[in-house]
């Protein structure tokens, strides 16, 4: 079996020299057939069981659904405490309510922007972030125009990440750009993340959890190849269990986002059917 080092120079090197227009199929024949066959999980042999830090401080714990109630916003910030999650990532009507219910915690309140098709305006996304960063989320997690990246418009779509940017650095907060891989092309994943890097982000991020797949390890070492070691990559959507958060963070990713944070820091058995 191809070798994660292998996979990542093979499959990265495949997408640059299309970007670039050079001709280069050196080592293909091997990472092809994964490519081809969806690539949704790639089997290597990594060191993710000797992870440093414990797994909790890699949790952004998150709940997004459309039906959270007060209490259920307070229950999700009272775990984050408890288990010493870095962040909670909430929708932007709840954000006053977590900073008040962690106030004293070293636990971070995160919020989405444009979430989640990332259709807003520009203007829309940057006014949207400056409210939830006054309400007190010292990180955004926003979702890029897709629509836009596909039909090549790319300089909407860094200016669209560059105005959040802008609003996060105003108070020292951190951009997430998320950018739905699952509908993107492996060229277009590199486009994101270069717009994403152009526009100042501090992250790259997989994906909602909203759209028709979640994180992948292959994703995440692709993103990871493109940003290089100075920004972060957030694996998002599907992420359930101490295994896979391990082969995400080995894979190269510095924060994960899930509604399973509990279960998988204490190790019960059984998936949420959450995604998110």
């Amino acid at each position: 079996m191809i070798d994660r080092d292998e996979l990542i120079e093979v499959v990265t090197r495949q997408v640059l020299a299309t970007l670039t227009g050079t001709d280069t199929n050196q080592g293909l024949e091997n990472a092809q057939p994964l490519v081809d066959s969806g690539a949704e999980r790639i089997g290597y042999c990594g060191n993710g069981a000797d992870v440093p830090k414990p797994l909790s401080s890699y949790i952004d714990h998150t709940l997004l659904r459309p039906d959270a109630s007060p209490a259920d916003i307070d229950e999700l910030c009272d775990e984050a405490a408890e288990y010493g999650f870095a962040a909670v990532c909430i929708n932007p009507a709840w954000v006053a309510r977590a900073k008040r219910r962690l106030r004293g915690t070293d636990v971070t309140v995160a919020s989405v922007v444009g979430f989640p098709l990332g259709a807003n305006t520009p203007e829309i996304k940057a006014m949207e972030a400056r409210r939830a960063l006054r309400d007190g989320a010292r990180e955004i997690d926003m979702v890029i125009n897709i629509g836009a990246l596909k039909g090549g418009e790319h300089d909407l779509v860094r200016r669209d990440i560059a105005g959040v940017s802008d609003a996060c650095r105003e108070v020292g907060a951190l951009n997430k750009v998320i950018i739905e891989a699952a509908y993107l092309s492996d060229e277009e994943k590199v486009i994101a993340c270069r717009l994403a890097v152009a526009g100042r982000a501090h992250y790259v991020k997989t994906s909602t959890g909203f759209g028709p797949g979640g994180a992948t390890v292959f994703d995440v070492a692709l993103m990871r190849e493109v940003v290089g070691e100075k920004v972060g990559v957030k694996a998002a959507g599907g992420i359930h269990t101490a295994d896979e958060v391990r082969e995400m963070i080995t894979a190269g990713a510095t924060r994960i986002g899930a509604s399973a944070g509990v279960r998988i820091v204490s190790g019960e058995e059984g998936a949420s059917s959450e995604s998110y």
